[in-house]
């Protein structure tokens, strides 16, 4: 059963064609995973499908009364409001009642009659009653309880993880057909991409997804939607078949190019010859030539990739770094505590672990930017270091892009190469325009493929490399991670990419609680075989994340939170009985359309729209009978006798 439909889609900026007759059906059920090159239009084509962006030309249907839901990529506000308000935000109008009801309750505590705050408690009261809105507190009620998330918590107070959580709440709160995402993982740590995948794997509805992560994508989807130089195709296998396929499609596809070349550059060296040939020749030709040339103008380049290459520079010593009883933290809490590590020559390592648990610093230790509270490093010889900070502090925002490569140079030295840093900059996908663009204007990806291409122009055999696949598009996470395999040198990096993590390191340093950082041999996979695991983000008081939550609340803090929850939900009972009977009514009204003669047959234009509200209705009255049996078994919701 269709739930949206888009036929034709064009959409243009300048003179860069995004969409170019795109089409695509989503049904019920589908788990699709949008895929493409940085900048090729997949966040806009999300948008048009949500509605917030409209194509040039072409349309797109949607389901009557179908429920969408958009979860950006960036992280909801740092503000003043409540985690229940910015969820309620999610039902709309309504929602907005039930959060301005929550905000009252809360503040005025035993005193609701107080004025005037009272008064205006009273009124929403008979609002919500009137628009049915006990229903969607059960909703909210029920996604705090499934995400164990801090009702009243304010979203200022909240760390990355938490505020990706709550915005995952108001996605999923109006229980949507369709949920569409936008780089959900990113900037996430390991054990939070594996809740998120738990959570979209338990989804019942239909996805429509862009991500960078493969694990992601193996897992969830059902299908891959392709969108590649403004044309999108679909291929119904799993991640892995897709990119044999679309390998196999490339290498035909060049090979019929560079045919159509061959016979291009023939007719141009005859059409060279003059005017006099040409017209003792097939006019006929002549006007073939044109569309030659036409087509070629048109034809939109198929091997436009990044071209990494390093400069592997002197054989390092066969020790690289030794640390002996390295300890190290900050305040109460110890990051790092009594390592012993060696690691030589070839090592390929991975450092994985929860945001903040110190992986980042252990890399400043080993480069020597920061001296470690106990124990000691001992560096070998000869070593060349190359770092790459996630936060590209080795960037500067007002210098343009070649300056922040070559200092005014016009050629790079590499592997005894000299290699003009224009063309140096071409093979990392950066155009003779884009160059001259200051770098605080460049996209995610673009400050990402610059800051390689500073790291790689340089001789090194040490690379030390801190989250480098952030922003970066699959192709060239996959072209970084040969770079990486048949690197010479050492390397060092922390990832959150389980993937990439897999395809690259021979071993893996963990870190765990309180400290303890240990040495897996192997990957990630290699890792989970060898007993490795992390349990839930939100359970612990060790992590980062969840050391922003508080473990005791003020005195009677709890109590009145308790009150006025209690409250919410003895007036949710009370409408429990109207609103079962108000579904009876209308699934009784759709049964009999759905018996009349001739319902059925295929020219009934309101068949799909009945039976896909029929539906809709028996899960949200089977749904209600169930929130409404607990209700009424709680005894602290009954009243006095």
């Amino acid at each position: 059963m269709p739930l949206v439909r888009c036929d034709q889609l064009c959409l243009s900026y300048s003179n860069d064609r995004i969409l170019n007759r795109v089409s695509l059906q989503i049904d019920k059920g589908d788990r699709l995973c949008l895929v493409g090159r940085n900048g090729c239009g997949k966040s806009t084509f999300l948008r048009i499908i949500f509605g917030e962006l409209a194509a040039d030309d072409g349309s797109v249907w949607r389901r009557e009364g179908l429920r969408i839901a958009f979860l950006s990529q960036d992280l909801p506000d740092r503000d003043e409001r409540t985690v229940y308000q910015v969820i309620a935000a999610g039902l709309a109008a309504q929602g907005e009642l039930l959060a301005r009801y929550h905000y009252l309750a809360e503040h005025l505590g035993d005193h609701l009659g107080e004025q005037p705050n009272g008064e205006e408690l009273a009124r929403l009261q008979q609002r919500i009653e009137n628009e049915d809105g006990w229903s969607l507190n059960s909703k909210i009620e029920t996604i705090l309880t499934r995400l164990q998330l801090p009702a009243d918590r304010p979203m200022n107070e909240l760390s990355g993880g938490w505020l990706r959580r709550v915005a995952l709440a108001q996605a999923l709160v109006n229980e949507p057909d369709l949920l569409l995402l936008d780089e959900p993982t990113n900037h996430l740590d390991i054990p939070m991409i594996q809740w998120l995948e738990k959570q979209l794997r338990e989804f019942k509805g239909a996805l429509l997804f862009v991500t960078h992560d493969r694990a992601l994508i193996q897992s969830l989807a059902t299908a891959i939607v392709e969108l590649d130089r403004g044309s999108m195709s679909v291929w119904r296998d799993d991640y892995q078949t897709y990119v044999r396929k679309r390998d196999l499609r490339r290498q035909v596809e060049g090979r019929q190019h560079a045919e159509a070349d061959r016979k291009l550059a023939r007719e141009e060296q005859w059409i060279r010859q003059g005017i006099k040939a040409r017209r003792s020749r097939n006019e006929g030709r002549v006007k073939a030539l044109g569309k030659m040339r036409q087509e070629r103008r048109q034809r939109l380049d198929l091997n436009v990739t990044a071209r990494m290459q390093t400069d592997a520079g002197e054989s390092s010593g066969k020790l690289v770094k030794e640390l002996s009883g390295v300890t190290h933290g900050y305040d109460s809490t110890s990051l790092i505590k009594d390592l012993d590590l060696t690691i030589l020559r070839g090592d390929r390592i991975g450092i994985i672990g929860a945001n903040g648990t110190g992986k980042s610093t252990l890399l400043k230790i080993i480069v020597g930017e920061l001296q470690p509270a106990d124990g000691v490093v001992r560096s070998g010889t000869k070593l060349e270091v190359a770092y790459y900070d996630q936060l590209r502090e080795q960037l500067d925002p007002d210098r343009n892009v070649v300056d922040n490569l070559s200092d005014g140079r016009e050629f790079l030295q590499i592997s005894n190469r000299s290699i003009h840093v224009v063309g140096y900059l071409s093979s990392f996908l950066f155009s003779p325009e884009r160059i001259r663009t200051p770098v605080k204007v460049l996209s995610g990806g673009e400050r990402n493929r610059l800051l390689l291409a500073r790291l790689f122009s340089k001789p090194t055999n040490l690379l030390i490399m801190d989250e480098p696949t952030n922003d970066l598009d699959v192709e060239t996470l996959e072209l970084l991670e040969e770079l990486l395999i048949d690197y010479a040198g050492t390397v060092l990096l922390v990832s959150h990419d389980r993937a990439f993590l897999d395809n690259v390191v021979t071993s893996t340093l963990v870190f765990e609680e309180g400290g303890r950082v240990q040495e897996f041999v192997g990957g990630y996979q290699d890792w989970l075989r060898q007993g490795g695991g992390f349990g839930d983000p939100f359970s612990t008081a060790k992590t980062k994340e969840s050391r922003d939550m508080p473990i005791e609340q003020r005195p009677g803090e709890r109590d009145r939170q308790e009150r006025k929850r209690t409250q919410l939900l003895q007036k949710e009972l009370e409408t429990m009985p109207d609103r079962i009977e108000s579904l009876e009514d209308e699934l009784n009204r759709l049964h009999q359309r759905m018996s009349e003669v001739g319902f059925y047959s295929a020219d009934n234009p309101d068949r799909e729209t009945i039976l896909a509200r029929a539906s809709a209705v028996e899960e949200e009255l089977t749904e209600t009978y169930r929130r409404w049996e607990a209700l009424d078994a709680r005894s602290d919701l009954q009243p006095p006798q």
